[in-house]
């Protein structure tokens, strides 16, 4: 199986990056962040929290993530928040460790939150994802795409780090059995949308036309939100 996936999404030249340094005016050292193109939205990384049945072993929120296990339930973002309240992403600020300042105190048991990996997506959340952008792309799953990895997560600051395939295999990169994060930045090759994780993060950035930001916000699925202040 993984030298499917390779063979599915098999190296690209590393210059299918110059439109991104160009646009972001940025290195990629931890991915390109784009600015809207005129629109975008941050999907929110998986967060968990567990019941009195779980495992008291909780993922250390490093690389990608799977679903923690039994008695463990998905906990939105807006929800954590309207309980503790704080905001869903602090004013200024990432969706990010910086977020739910008031999560160390008692009003949440210790070890009951498991929050996302940094980096990259929980493998719900990006199948979500991939899933939304292929009902969104005029050419669906036949969508031509791009994938790029950031040097840090490849280990290799000597070369850029391309693969390109189509979207409706994006799924599978998930399990890169050379890189345990999903990509920094994934884009049509049209560069109708691109797709953004930064390293440090727990969320990633969709930008693309206002109309495919707008059903991002509205799907039922994705827990996506719009800060103006990181569009």
């Amino acid at each position: 199986m993984p030298d499917d996936i390779l063979a599915l999404w098999p190296l690209a030249p590393g210059s299918e990056t110059d439109w991104l340094t160009e646009l972001s005016q940025d290195d990629g050292l931890t991915g390109y962040e784009v600015p809207g193109r005129p629109d975008a939205a941050w999907v929110l990384g998986g967060l968990y929290e567990r019941g009195a049945t779980a495992e008291d072993s909780v993922n250390d929120g490093q690389s990608r993530d799977e679903h923690p296990g039994p008695g463990w339930q998905r906990l939105r973002w807006a929800d954590l928040a309207a309980r503790i309240g704080d905001p869903v992403v602090p004013e200024g600020k990432y969706p990010g460790p910086g977020c739910f300042p008031s999560a160390k105190e008692p009003v949440v048991r210790s070890g009951s939150i498991e929050w996302p990996a940094e980096g990259s997506l929980d493998r719900p959340t990006w199948d979500q994802l991939i899933r939304f952008l292929t009902e969104h792309s005029p050419q669906g799953a036949d969508t031509p795409c791009f994938a790029y990895y950031n040097p840090i997560t490849v280990r290799n600051f000597e070369l850029s780090h391309v693969r390109s395939g189509r979207l409706g295999d994006a799924q599978a990169l998930f399990d890169n059995p050379d890189i345990l994060y999903t990509p920094s930045n994934l884009w049509a090759e049209d560069r109708s949308w691109v797709v953004y994780t930064d390293f440090d993060l727990w969320g990633t950035k969709v930008s693309g036309p206002r109309p495919l930001v707008e059903a991002l916000l509205a799907d039922p699925e994705i827990e996506a939100v719009r800060l103006s202040w990181a569009g």
